[in-house]
């Protein structure tokens, strides 16, 4: 009786996390892109299945327009039949080719625009499977990956910020939802050594995404100065906001 009511609490615990995931736009989460990376993956392939079915509707006019000269029309029958026709290939279409999720070994390679559009379409695939507030962190990160990404484009590529870059990206972060996942999910739940696995990856997510902001903030200290240093400059060479009021006092 101890373990049938074990079960009913753990399946109406479930059953309440599942329903305020849902309450805080969960189904919205699931399908929007975490950041501008995928996005743009995503899009080149509804750019490359809209090339398919416009050609695939080309070739079924064609074939229509040949077949109604070679019979002398097609009829209301062979109207219908191109009709479906049609609908089969914008279904079709609207599926395939399918946006592929790279592998985990396949998140740190290619350039940093590649790197980072991997890491998160990887994020987005193994979303569903989270926690409402580690997704949420997950979306905050698509975020700061796509400003991470920006940075990278501007730095040499074997920068020590790089190698450690690839390694947060590629290792720390996957390797910490891939734990997660290794956990049953009836077990997820459950507290282990003072917190629940939803609890440390939470934790875990929410460092990691501390550390990316980090870096990327480091990154962008050069920058930084560089603009610091030519408005120091300008503010020398053309003075500042007091002589410009001087100068518009005795023009007028």
């Amino acid at each position: 009786m101890g373990q049938l009511d074990l079960e009913t609490e753990r399946a109406l615990s479930d059953g309440k996390r599942l329903l305020a995931d849902n309450r805080e736009g969960g189904r919205h989460r699931r399908a929007a892109s975490i950041g501008k990376g995928s996005a743009n993956v995503k899009l080149k392939t509804w750019i490359k299945r809209g090339g398919y079915f416009g050609l695939a509707v080309f070739a079924i006019m064609i074939a229509a327009s040949v077949i109604g000269t070679i019979i002398n029309g097609i009829g209301f029958v062979g109207i219908m039949a191109v009709a479906m026709a049609i609908m089969c290939a914008a279904v079709f279409f609207s599926q395939f080719p399918k946006v592929k999720i790279p592998k985990r070994e396949e998140l740190t390679k290619g350039d940093p625009k590649q790197m980072v559009a991997r890491t998160e379409l990887w994020l987005e695939a193994q979303r569903p499977a989270l926690p409402a507030p580690a997704a949420k962190i997950v979306e905050d990160l698509g975020v700061q990956l796509d400003s991470l990404g920006l940075q990278l484009e501007t730095v040499d590529a074997n920068h020590p910020s790089v190698r450690e870059v690839r390694e947060l990206v590629g290792e720390y972060i996957p390797e910490t939802i891939d734990n997660y996942r290794k956990v049953p999910e009836h077990l997820r739940g459950e507290s282990h050594a003072g917190k629940t696995a939803d609890q440390r990856l939470t934790d875990s997510l929410g460092k990691l995404s501390s550390e990316v902001d980090r870096v990327t903030r480091r990154m962008a200290e050069g920058a930084l100065d560089d603009l610091a240093i030519k408005d120091r400059y300008l503010e020398y060479r053309y003075g500042g906001d007091d002589l410009i009021e001087d100068m518009t006092g005795k023009t007028g």
